[in-house]
């Protein structure tokens, strides 16, 4: 028998799925770096939502820590270190579209909040597994997870580091370049 999810489990599940996708959209059209990178992590944002939802806690933490927060760190400062120029050749809110656009979403949200409040939920969003204490005591989230990334996937994770070091060596090294280049 298949698990029967609540209504408003599946819709948020699809809402935040909508949200990514089209954060994803939006960060690979923008011509600026930064926005896009904001843009970015606002598909990083909601994929750790759907990790949440699908009872994965550690997972959607570890991709806000991680992703949304040092690796996105990391972009920004590149970007501004190379210097792009004035920020106003930058911006890609133009007009007052984007206000209409973002009050849209905004009464969209806050209704949504009316409803959660009128409504009575379940504590619980997520269908909950049949487990025994042997099972939970054995349960390890850190443990599944650092397992087999400290043990089989030890060489793709420390190759992903270095190469992370590479890249902010090389925008420091491209950033002077440009700074002496203007002297």
């Amino acid at each position: 028998m298949e698990p029967h999810y609540p209504l408003f489990y599946v819709f948020h599940f699809y809402l935040f799925g909508a949200i990514a996708l089209a954060s994803a959209i939006t960060f690979i059209t923008r011509k600026s770096p930064v926005a896009a990178a904001l843009w970015l992590v606002n598909t990083m944002f909601s994929l750790a939502a759907l990790y949440v939802m699908l009872d994965a806690q550690f997972i959607g933490v570890m991709q806000v820590l991680v992703y949304a927060g040092a690796i996105m760190v990391v972009f920004l400062f590149v970007v501004m270190l190379l210097n792009l120029g004035h920020p106003s050749e930058l911006a890609d809110a133009r007009g007052k579209w984007w206000k209409i656009a973002a009050g849209l979403v905004g009464l969209g949200l806050l209704s949504e909040i009316m409803v959660i409040i009128r409504t009575k939920l379940p504590t619980q969003l997520v269908v909950p597994r049949e487990f025994n204490e042997q099972q939970l005591q054995k349960l390890n989230a850190v443990g599944i997870i650092a397992e087999p990334l400290f043990k089989d996937y030890l060489l793709a994770f420390e190759l992903t580091s270095v190469l992370l070091l590479v890249a902010i060596a090389g925008a420091v090294v491209l950033g002077r370049g440009r700074a002496a280049g203007a002297r």
